[in-house]
């Protein structure tokens, strides 16, 4: 599942990025605890060019009740083993509670980075996990208007469609992943017309060599915390990464003419003499 994610990318960016204008800025909420609940920016099908805010919890537009469902399972009832090889039908077609907006209702979900951790041990042993370089991204929602009978009120809300889990989501030891949309495929995401087995190939395991991860204190259980605090590193990243430092070489060329040379000198940033608390997520 995924259950908590952050984004406080200021709005200006998020609009650059994703070639929308907010469809009413100040109700941007930027948070290091996004928490069932909440209202968080989503890009939906019936307005692509803008950053719309919704409420992050599931309710379909039949419900008597709010549901808060923060999680849809692109294989339904299927894959019960959440076999990241599994190649069958994508059963959330076939849900009652999603098989309307998973067709009609897609919304890209913006994230800079997400919380997850063991299947056990849950936030009590929290993960940060980010994409290499690559902020904010999108995750794959779906949402619906459910409207309140005692109060009249419409409630926007969205889920995240989640996927089995690549190598890094089982080295932090938990059994799901949310899916990611790449770049390239946003706007198919968010296309009306796109047919639902190009549909459930985008709702697919993300390479886990583009992600990592490092460890954080399970203060972020508590959903009313929100500060940068929160995802301070308590550990080393799950996998190592790579820096490069460029160093300036003086070369002699001939008649006493010389160069100026820039050598790359590739630095393991994820070895603990290279690594400074602080350090292990540079986002902002």
């Amino acid at each position: 599942m995924c259950g908590r994610y952050i984004i406080i990318t200021k709005i200006e960016k998020i609009e650059k990025r994703f070639n929308v204008s907010a469809f009413d800025p100040k109700l941007f909420n930027p948070s290091y605890n996004v928490s069932h609940g909440d209202s968080a920016p989503v890009i939906t099908q019936e307005n692509p060019k803008s950053l719309s805010f919704f409420q992050f919890g599931f309710t379909p537009h039949w419900g008597k009740k709010q549901h808060y469902q923060i999680n849809a399972r692109s294989e339904g009832d299927k894959n019960k083993d959440n076999n990241p090889l599994y190649t069958g039908r994508k059963g959330i077609f076939d849900k009652p509670m999603f098989r309307h907006s998973i067709r009609s209702k897609r919304c890209l979900v913006i994230a800079d980075c997400f919380v997850e951790g063991p299947q056990k041990e849950r936030l009590d042993k929290p993960y940060v996990v980010y994409l290499r370089g690559d902020h904010p991204f999108s995750l794959a929602g779906i949402y619906d208007q459910w409207i309140n009978t005692e109060t009249g009120e419409e409630i926007s809300s969205f889920a995240i469609i989640t996927a089995p889990p690549n190598h890094l989501m089982k080295q932090i030891g938990h059994h799901r992943s949310p899916v990611i949309v790449s770049e390239e495929l946003r706007s198919a995401w968010l296309d009306p017309h796109m047919p639902a087995a190009d549909i459930s190939q985008i709702m697919n395991v993300y390479p886990s060599e583009l992600m990592n991860a490092y460890p954080i204190s399970s203060a972020i259980k508590n959903p009313t915390a929100t500060g940068a605090e929160l995802i301070v590193p308590t550990g080393q990243r799950l996998n190592p990464e790579h820096a490069y430092k460029i160093e300036h070489k003086i070369g002699l060329q001939g008649m006493g003419k010389s160069e100026n040379t820039q050598i790359p000198n590739r630095e393991d940033s994820g070895k603990e003499n290279h690594t400074e608390p602080g350090d292990q997520l540079n986002l902002f």
